[in-house]
């Protein structure tokens, strides 16, 4: 039995519980007694109303109010309270609440609750241990969560699904260590990446079509590698390959992308320019750069959530966060 019908049963009982015994003898009881002083007059004055007034509304019975079942209201919050959940993630891309994850009595995310909009590029700080890598983890599949809510686009529970299947769902993750084919070119990396069901060989024999053709162009342009495009990713310098791995993510076409520490490693030049290519990649989808560079983070311009001991410890502006007591204690040090 649903809990819509467990509440209509118990509100019809306690309906029929609730209905006035007696109502006729008591209407009768409370008639003057014959007997009584002044009776007759009071009947006479009650039954004959005077000329052109209104005929008297005969008395109705008090509506007796009875409290819910207990298990009636508990049930009715239960619902609304999922319902507005619902509501509330609904228009959001990533949506967490009340996360927890605990390894041999360690508690690596304590409770904790985070949420992307569509469109949105979010950076999350944090000391070594704040839970930054488990959160990423849960959200790609990776470890499942003790207890709380992991929604994707409003609807899809990511808390049942692996990682292969999130992956397909249109997450993408990017590890701090980039993970490319050395032995290949760029041109080829990116074509291996594209999405779809081909094997390696025939991501590499194929014929490419023009759309296919065309992606490939898009994509060397954003990771400001067109110029190397039959260059071995082996030669490359550690930030070009940090973009071709953003390359190879973007080529699979996700909604969201999770990076983390892009710039670690990387020249001050290299920096500058990986701000600016994140900063264009989240005009088209939705980014979470998980990073320790606070010069990094200021020229990304995005809200930032700092975590610790595995929940928000504080969220809002860099300069917010970066101002705050409890992160400077804890994080940025005096």
């Amino acid at each position: 039995m649903t809990e819509a019908k467990v509440i209509d049963k118990v509100a019809e009982e306690i309906r029929a519980l609730s209905q006035p015994q007696g109502v006729g003898s008591a209407q009768a009881n409370a008639q003057p007694s014959a007997s009584a002083p002044g009776a007759g007059r009071q009947e006479a004055r009650t039954s004959s109303p005077p000329s052109g007034m209104a005929e008297p509304a005969e008395p109705q019975p008090r509506e007796t109010v009875v409290s819910p079942h207990p298990y009636a209201t508990q049930l009715r919050e239960k619902r609304l309270a999922a319902e507005a959940n619902g509501r509330a993630r609904r228009d959001t891309l990533l949506y967490l609440d009340g996360v927890t994850k605990s390894f041999d009595g360690f508690k690596a995310i304590n409770n904790l609750s985070l949420v992307i909009e569509k469109g949105e590029m979010r950076a999350i700080i944090g000391p070594n241990g704040a839970g930054k890598t488990t959160m990423m983890d849960i959200i790609t599949g990776k470890t499942r969560p003790d207890k709380g809510e992991v929604f994707f686009n409003g609807d899809v529970d990511l808390t049942r699904h692996d990682e292969a299947a999130i992956a397909n769902m249109g997450i993408g993750r990017k590890f701090q260590k980039p993970t490319v084919f050395e032995s290949h070119t760029i041109e080829d990396n990116i074509r291996l990446s594209l999405s779809g069901p081909r094997s390696v060989l025939e991501a590499l024999v194929h014929r490419k079509d023009e759309p296919e053709r065309a992606r490939i162009e898009e994509i060397l342009e954003t990771i400001r590698l067109t110029a190397k495009r039959k260059t071995l990713a082996a030669n490359l310098s550690h930030g070009q390959k940090q973009w071709l791995e953003i390359g190879m993510l973007l080529a699979q076409d996700p909604e969201l992308l999770l990076v983390d520490e892009p710039v670690a490693g990387m020249t001050d030049a290299e920096t500058e320019e990986t701000a600016r290519l994140l900063r264009e990649i989240a005009t088209t989808r939705s980014v979470v750069v998980v990073e320790h560079d606070m010069g990094f983070v200021r020229e990304l311009g995005v809200k930032v959530t700092c975590l610790h001991e595995g929940s928000v410890l504080s969220e809002g502006t860099l300069d917010k966060v970066s101002a705050d007591p409890k992160v400077i204690e804890v994080y940025l040090g005096r």
